[in-house]
């Protein structure tokens, strides 16, 4: 049952929600004040949520490098942000 509940707030989190509260968690496991349980909760919840956006960014790059492949020779073109071709990248 907890797997499942689980698996509904992994689809629900988006990138932006999970960076806010991995800076809330941050800002209170930087408070000396709190309880080592308590710590060490906030703390596992951090690496989870780490995980879980790292996954997501993952995603979006995969998503970015399909949409930048080459239509002719179907390798990815690397650009700068000044949109420069950099490099061809073929995975």
């Amino acid at each position: 049952m907890e797997e499942n509940k689980r698996d509904r707030d992994d689809k629900k989190l988006d990138f932006e929600t999970g960076i806010k509260r991995l800076q809330e968690l941050v800002e209170k496991l930087e408070r000396q004040d709190i309880p080592l349980e308590e710590a060490v909760n906030l703390f596992e919840e951090g690496m989870e949520l780490s995980r879980k956006c790292a996954k997501i960014l993952e995603a979006a790059e995969e998503r970015v490098k399909v949409l930048m492949r080459d239509q002719e020779t179907g390798k990815v073109i690397e650009r700068d942000l000044d949109g420069k071709e950099d490099q061809d990248f073929n995975p």
